[in-house]
């Protein structure tokens, strides 16, 4: 009697289990969305959720994960800083960058963060399936029709400046940075960072000065401008 097509043939392959999923963004509608575009894929499972990146970094601590994908503004800590600090905790994670922002400075820090795929928000039915498996082939992925602009404008930036504030700041300055411009006082950071307020003041100095700003207000316009924080 003939085998019935579906079965699978004797000594066939299994077939390879899906990508673990680790999903970071702080609003749980958009995770929800994300969830129900990924788990619907036989090869995509969505394995651990988290709200910001420093959950995210705890959730990729407790379980294995193949596949991080991370929105850039959240609480705590960024997309960014948490795909830094996951590209040096799970060198063969991939990570890719969810976001709201068609922007080529958030693109290249994405990049040098480790990411190797960003993916616009209101385009993620359409491309984010094809991004978590290009990354998975070790492919890099960005969205249709800015490969051009975002290169152009990188090399003329490149060209006409000497050098970009995420080059000059150090991780822990970006963190105080952070703080900083969230509305903490040097006291708050101090106990969040342990570390001394005379420590936490020499960062702020260094901050102004690196910078070229004059107080606060300027640092937490700028965290905005380079994605540190939502306005």
């Amino acid at each position: 009697m003939t085998a019935p097509a579906s079965a699978a043939a004797p000594g066939a392959a299994p077939a390879p289990a899906p990508v673990r999923v680790l999903l970071a963004d702080d609003h749980a509608l958009v995770r929800r969305g994300v969830r129900l575009i990924l788990d619907r894929e036989p090869d995509l499972d969505v394995v651990a959720e988290a709200g910001d990146g420093a959950e995210a970094i705890e959730q990729a601590r407790g379980q294995d994960i193949d596949l991080a994908v991370l929105d850039i503004a959240m609480p705590r800590m960024t997309g960014l800083q948490a795909a830094r600090e996951l590209a040096g905790l799970k060198p063969g994670l991939r990570i890719l960058i969810l976001t709201m922002h068609d922007n080529e400075q958030y693109f290249f820090q994405a990049l040098k963060a480790g990411a190797s795929g960003y993916v616009l928000k209101s385009v993620a039915d359409r491309d984010l399936v094809e991004a978590c498996r290009a990354a998975m082939r070790d492919e890099p992925f960005l969205y249709p029709g800015a490969v051009t602009a975002l290169i152009r404008n990188y090399l003329d930036l490149a060209r006409h400046s000497e050098g970009t504030a995420d080059e000059i700041l150090t991780p822990r300055e970006e963190e105080v940075l952070k703080l900083v411009a969230e509305g903490h006082s040097s006291q708050q950071i101090a106990d969040l960072l342990f570390i001394s307020i005379k420590t936490v003041q020499r960062h702020r100095a260094n901050l102004l000065h690196k910078l070229g700003l004059r107080d606060r207000l300027e640092l937490t316009r700028y965290a905005i401008r380079v994605g540190l924080i939502e306005p």
